[in-house]
Formats: C-alpha cells, structure tokens, sequence
C-alpha cells in the first residue's frame, strides 16, 4: 500500500463529510509554517522563508488554532526550517492528538534534536529535503555537508522506527539521470517515498533555475518513467499532467497555508495578501479566478500543491482515472 491505511481513510472521510455537507471547496493539507527562521538559503527559497526573526514565530496556541480552523486531515509543517521552532514537539504532539497526519518537513540539519525529545508514530513522516546527489543537493543548499548529514538523518530516523520520505525539487539544470541515483540510494536506505516537484518560473523569482512549460514536461515525462521503478509519492495522475498527458484547473484552496504573517493568499507560492482570521482569508480569495490559471505567475506552475488537489477534485468524472489510483494505492 503506498500510504498508510489511515490517511486513505481520513482523507476519504474527510472528502465524503464535506461534500454531504455540500461544500464544493474544502482544503485537504494545512501547509503549517510556524517561523520563517532557516539554517540554510537554499537557491529555490524566498527570502521571506529563511529571514524571519524566530521571535516573529506563531505560537503553539496559534498553531493549533490553525489546526481546528482548516480541519485539514494531513498537515505539512514547514518553514523556514521546523526543527529550529522550540515548541515543535508540542505541536506535533498536539497534531497526532487531534488525528492529524503529521509530515515533518526538514533540512535534516537539527533532525538530532527533535528525535532525542520525540518518538515515532504512525501519524508521523519526517520528510527530509534532498535535491539530488552530493555536489548538487550541497550548492542548492549553499553550504557543503548538507547531503552527508541529510541522508545520516534518514538512516538513523528509519533506524528509530520513524516513517521517513523525502521531497525534491526538479530544477532546469538537474539531471534526471542524477535524480534516478538518488532514487536508488534513498530505496536501498529503506525511504517508503519521494515526493518530486517542479521549480517553475515565478515571475516574482529573480532565478534562472527555475523552468518553463516545455523543460518541465521533458524533465516529468522521464519522471513518470521512473515512478513505476521506485516509490514515488506524487500521483501517477499528477505526473502525468506534470509530463503534459493531461490537464487540470488549479486547486489553490486544496493546500492552504498558516504562516507568521496569516493565511497566505491565493496560495503556497503566491503571497498577494495575508489574512488575520480563517473567515477573512476563505472569503477573501477569489477562488473562481486562480483556479483557472489564468494569472502571469501561474502559466508554467505544476505545483503539487495546487495540482494533486485537483487530481483528487476531478477523480469521480473518470473510471479509467479511478482505477489507476487505486492500483497505484493499494497494489503498489
């Protein structure tokens, strides 16, 4: 089974309560960022999520909060850098209390504290960023060592019992063959699953890394390729469309993000507005117009945030597509 029997069960819940509810828009993962403090400046970051003052932290209180506000059944706690945030014990304590599935989005760097204060569990992933082999994952973390300690990390999480996944990001000059070594060593460590996302051209970014439309379908198209040889987490669904074989409307409101500076509108990536309150954000966005990509920023994105939303959105239309995923879940 690709993931774990309750998070299919809690996201099916989930689904099933909301639409008997009749909401047509319902978010799926709260991306929880509780401080904007980083070790690292990494070359795909803004400077917004590696700058911040860890005074300007939410609290624990604010984090919970923002549990109970979304309702989301899997939540992504991220940053800046989490294991740096002094009461992350706590919330993901907090978290597993209140049914949460908790995916520990991390460096790896401070991995060594976190596990000496908290034990695994089922409603646990460490998900430890690694962008490829040695030299590359090191110069897009701007400091060398990063990849030794990274992958130390996740042999000692698994060794502990944790459930431990990785997330990478595609860049223009990453080479997929480099990735398919990486997803060769991660398999033989014992890593359950990757997640592989593309760095897209954001307007905002002023990177050359990041790639357009055509780059991102050549480089996904191999992905897709590599998926059915190594566990990979994202959808085949999703990497199909990230391949450029199907096509999707956007699904902003799928991952919704908590941040030191409020619910961050329209989404993850897009900061046009923050909102102090649940209520101001989810009827302050218009929804109607991000979804249909229509904005500048959004024509080269295939971010699993706004996409494997909508994979899941649009599931019910086909039977082919029904299939295809509970094979991918249930027989892989």
């Amino acid at each position: 089974m690709r993931f774990p029997v309750h998070v299919t069960i809690d996201m099916m819940r989930w689904q099933v309560k909301n639409r008997l509810r009749g909401r047509k828009r319902y978010p799926v993962v709260l991306m929880l960022e509780p401080l904007y403090t980083c070790n690292l400046a990494c070359l795909g970051c803004t400077p917004e999520r590696h700058t911040g003052d860890i005074r300007n932290r939410l609290s624990l209180e604010q984090c919970v909060q923002a549990l109970t506000d979304s309702g989301a059944p899997v939540v992504s706690i991220c940053g800046g850098e989490p294991t740096v945030y002094p009461e992350l014990v706590p919330l993901v304590e907090a978290a597993i209390e209140r049914r949460r599935h908790v995916y520990l989005c991390t460096n790896g760097i401070l991995l060594d504290r976190f596990f000496e204060k908290a034990k695994p569990s089922p409603r646990l992933s460490i998900n430890v960023h690694l962008d490829g082999m040695r030299e590359t994952h090191d110069f897009v973390c701007d400091r060398e060592g990063v990849f030794d300690k990274a992958t130390a990390m996740i042999q000692k999480g698994l060794s502990l019992g944790y459930e431990v996944c990785t997330n990478t990001t595609v860049f223009k000059e990453t080479s997929i063959d480099e990735i398919e070594e990486m997803m060769r060593l991660l398999s033989s460590l014992g890593v359950k699953g990757m997640f592989i996302s593309p760095g897209y051209h954001y307007e905002k970014l002023a990177t050359n890394h990041f790639m357009f439309r055509r780059e991102i379908h050549e480089k996904f198209t191999r992905i897709l390729a590599l998926s059915a040889k190594y566990p990979v987490y994202n959808t085949p669904l999703f990497l199909e469309f990230a391949a450029g074989r199907r096509d999707y409307p956007c699904t902003p409101w799928g991952n919704v993000t908590r941040t030191p500076l409020g619910w961050r509108g329209p989404c993850y990536l897009i900061g046009e507005k923050y909102f102090a309150t649940w209520e101001e954000f989810w009827a302050g966005v218009d929804w109607d117009y991000w979804e249909k990509r229509e904005d500048e920023r959004c024509r080269n994105c295939f971010m699993h945030s706004g996409f494997e939303p909508s994979v899941v959105r649009k599931l019910g239309e086909s039977w082919g597509d029904l299939w295809t995923m509970a094979k991918w879940q249930f027989l892989s």
